[in-house]
Formats: structure tokens, sequence, C-alpha cells
């Protein structure tokens, strides 16, 4: 079984297809984003046929009071 990443859930989820469980490599695409932006917020989610295609980060907020 490959992984893509040794450090974390990714490959948790991955060694989860032993179980019959499979998880569509755009979800882990997905999730390999979150988990290099480690910190941040995300808006807008658009899923299209029970996967995501795009997602729009919020990069600034400015707050003046």
């Amino acid at each position: 079984m490959k992984t893509t990443r040794t450090d974390g859930s990714v490959s948790k989820i991955r060694t989860a297809e032993n179980r019959g469980l499979v998880l569509n490599p755009t979800w882990l695409a997905f999730i390999n984003h979150c988990q290099k932006l480690g910190f941040g917020e995300i808006s807008h989610l658009k899923i299209q046929d029970g996967v995501p295609v795009m997602a729009e980060e919020i990069s600034k907020k400015i707050k003046f009071s």
C-alpha cells in the first residue's frame, strides 16, 4: 500500500482501505492542503458529486478597533 505522507492522518486514512473504506483522492488532496496550511481559514467549500472541487482561502483580515 502506498502512502503519500508518513506524519499523520493521511497515512491513517490510507490504511482504512484494508477495512473496505476508500477515500477519494480529491479528499486526500484537500486534507493534505489543510495540513500544509497549518493555520488559516477556508470558506466557501464547493462540493460536487460528493468530493471537494474548490475552496476559498481567506488570506487577510484587518481589524481596526
